[in-house]
């Protein structure tokens, strides 16, 4: 196994969409998830694409927290990106994680139109966190490592992780999902300055409040 180099935004192959896989049971995308779960631990995060290690194919694996998982400020978040990928020490135990999902040629289905903002990071945009809406409960499918069908119907932060994942797919950053780039900023300023975020719609400014919560909580992202 090896520890992968993560592409940051304004590498071409964030941009581009990825490729189906055609058998992920070969030892070739074996290999590749094994290096992602290496990597995925070194940078403790929440999740990781398979463009993020320069491999443009549709392959996401990512920490399924519990469904009332918080999202309840800047801090951490996917490796750093919480609800997403984002950046952590790496040193946290397997025992201690929440369960890893390896998850081939995804696909999302939102469930209803319910949407809800809260702070995202990323790998691939280190250093940062903005607030970004996503809707609230989704059905993905996809295959496993050994070919067999999976799916699942995810609420709140887990539904995050999955959509910030498969995002990466599609050649999205969440920055390009916010809808108010004033809310995009440095941690370490988000840390030192707390936002208080009143939008003119009221319900997703009581929605980004809560997803902020105490200073130097998780966001998602990977």
């Amino acid at each position: 196994m090896a520890i992968l180099k993560i592409a940051k935004m304004g590498d071409p192959v964030l941009r581009t969409r990825a490729q189906e896989v055609v058998d992920p049971t070969t030892p070739q995308i074996h290999a590749l998830i094994r290096d992602m779960t290496e990597t995925l631990a070194d940078a403790g995060g929440a999740g990781l694409a398979a463009p993020q290690v320069h491999v443009a194919l549709r392959i996401v694996i990512f920490h399924q927290p519990p469904e009332d998982g918080a999202e309840d400020g800047p801090g951490e978040a996917e490796g750093q990106e919480g609800s997403g990928d984002g950046g952590g020490d790496g040193e946290e135990s397997e025992e201690q994680r929440d369960p890893l999902t390896i998850l081939v040629n995804p696909v999302i289905e939102p469930l209803g139109d319910d949407m809800v903002a809260g702070w995202e990071a990323c790998l691939s945009v280190p250093g940062m966190q903005g607030i970004v809406p996503r809707f609230t409960s989704i059905r993905y499918s996809g295959l496993g490592a050994d070919g067999q069908t999976i799916e699942c119907e995810a609420r709140g932060f887990h539904a995050r992780v999955v959509q910030h994942e498969c995002d990466h797919l599609d050649g999205i950053l969440y920055p390009q999902r916010m809808t108010d780039l004033r809310l995009l900023g440095f941690t370490d300023e988000w840390e030192r300055h707390p936002l208080h975020f009143a939008p003119e719609d009221e319900e997703e400014g009581e929605a980004a409040d809560e997803a902020r919560g105490n200073e130097g909580g998780g966001a998602a992202g990977a």
